[in-house]
C-alpha cells in the first residue's frame, strides 16, 4: 500500500527551494532574508515579531509561492541576521524595512506583518509613506487606536531571560505543537541577549503616532487580530471604513500556525484584491 505524501511535503516540493541572501544595512548591520517563489510573481514580504525568525512563516510561505515571490525577512538581531549591540528602536528597524525593500528592486508588494513586527512596519510607512505598497497585512498588535491594551504585571523576580523565552514561545500557541518546533523556535529567540531583548518591547513611541500612521494608508489594508484587539479593529474601521477586519477567536498570538486554512484562505482573497500596478 502506497505511503500518502504529507501536505506540507508537496507544498514545499511545488514552491521550490529557498534563496537565502544578506544584504548591509546603512549602518553596517548584516541583514539576512530568504526569497522562493515564482520570480515574476507578486512579491509578499513577512516581517515577524518580537525574536522570532522570518521561517516561522515557512508554511505560509510555502502555500503562496506557487503564485507568488515570497520574502521572509529576518529583522536584526533576529534569524540568521546579525546581533549588533544597537538599532533595536522603530525608527531603525523600520529604516531595516525600506532597505530591503528598495533591496528587492521597484515592484510593489504586499507587506504581512505580525506581532512586534506591525510597529517596526508603522515605523517604516511613518518615515517613507506607502508608495511601495501594494497592500499592507498587520497581524494580532494594537496599532494605536483606543481602548489601549491593558496589560497585567506579573508579583515577584521576574525569571532569567531563557525561562521567560521559552515560556513566551510556548504560549504563542493554542494548538499541541511538536516539540522538536518549539524548541528549535525557542533557540532562534534567545539569540538576542537579554537587553537587546528588552529594547525591543520598550518602543517609546506615543500610541496616538500609531494610529495617525495607520489611518493614512492608501493602500487596502487588512487587520488580522484576536479578540482582545476587537474593539482597535472596530475604531480603525469606523476612522478608515475600507479597512478589512478578521477576527481569530480560537486561535494564540501565532494564528496564522494556529487557524492555518482559515488564515491562509483570507490572505489569498485580500492579495487577490490588493493594488498591484
Amino acid at each position: 500500500m502506497r505511503r500518502a505524501v504529507p501536505l506540507m511535503l508537496l507544498l514545499l516540493l511545488a514552491a521550490g527551494p529557498a534563496r537565502a541572501a544578506i544584504f548591509t544595512a546603512s549602518d553596517g548591520t548584516r541583514l539576512h532574508y530568504s526569497v522562493q517563489g515564482r520570480p515574476g510573481g507578486r512579491t509578499v514580504v513577512f516581517v515577524p515579531g518580537w525574536l522570532m525568525p522570518g521561517w516561522i512563516f515557512a508554511r505560509v510561505a510555502a502555500t503562496l509561492a506557487p503564485r507568488d515571490r515570497v520574502v521572509l525577512f529576518d529583522p536584526r538581531g533576529q534569524g540568521a541576521s546579525a546581533v549588533p549591540a544597537g538599532g533595536y528602536t522603530a525608527a531603525r528597524r523600520g529604516q531595516d524595512i525600506a532597505e530591503l525593500l528598495a533591496r528587492l528592486g521597484p515592484r510593489p508588494v504586499v507587506l504581512v506583518a505580525w506581532s512586534l513586527g506591525v510597529l517596526d512596519t508603522l515605523a517604516f510607512l511613518r518615515a517613507d509613506g506607502d508608495a511601495r505598497l501594494a497592500g499592507l497585512v498587520l497581524i494580532d498588535n494594537s496599532v494605536g487606536e483606543p481602548p489601549a491594551p491593558v496589560w497585567h504585571p506579573s508579583h515577584g523576580p521576574p525569571p532569567p531571560h531563557a525561562v521567560a523565552v521559552a515560556a513566551f514561545v510556548r504560549g504563542m500557541f493554542h494548538t499541541r505543537q511538536p516539540e522538536a518546533f518549539l524548541r528549535r523556535l525557542t533557540r532562534a529567540a534567545l539569540r538576542l541577549p537579554a537587553p537587546q531583548a528588552a529594547a525591543l518591547r520598550d518602543y517609546q513611541v506615543p500610541r496616538d503616532v500609531w494610529r495617525r500612521t495607520v489611518e493614512r494608508v492608501r493602500v487596502p489594508l487588512l487587520y488580522i487580530v484576536r479578540p482582545w484587539l476587537a474593539a482597535q479593529a472596530a475604531a480603525l474601521r469606523a476612522a478608515r471604513p475600507a479597512t478589512r477586519v478578521a477576527l481569530f477567536p480560537h486561535a494564540g498570538h501565532a494564528l496564522f500556525i494556529d487557524d492555518a486554512p482559515r488564515f491562509d484562505a483570507i490572505l489569498r482573497r485580500f492579495l487577490a484584491h490588493a493594488a498591484w500596478r
